[in-house]
């Protein structure tokens, strides 16, 4: 896969389609599986944050106590990654995601 980087992604508001904003972060979540990504957004209080993340199973931690009758609802407004960095799970809101780098690798 070419590493790309992307400086800015176009500010997710109302002219992205709900199937557009899917269809980009099914697409971030696939490359994930494979390799790592910086991605920038804004936190909650306001600040902006880089992290280096992943969802690539090499590097994920080894879970133990899995739970397979697990209720967790699922958002679709957010997205859970593993950080590289803090090596612990953290998410994003999708709608903050300023710039998305591929170029980690």
């Amino acid at each position: 896969m070419e590493n790309v980087s992307y400086n800015e992604v176009a500010e997710i508001d109302d002219t992205w389609t709900d199937e557009g904003v899917e269809l980009f972060f099914d697409r971030i979540k696939d490359i994930l599986r494979n390799q790592e990504l910086t991605i920038t957004f804004t936190k909650k209080d306001g600040t902006e944050r880089v992290m280096r993340c992943t969802l690539d199973p090499n590097k994920l931690p080894i879970q133990e106590n899995t739970n397979t009758n697990s209720t967790r609802k699922v958002s679709t407004e957010t997205m859970s990654v593993f950080d590289l960095d803090a090596q612990g799970w953290r998410s994003f809101t999708k709608s903050t995601v300023k710039c998305v780098d591929f170029t980690t690798n």
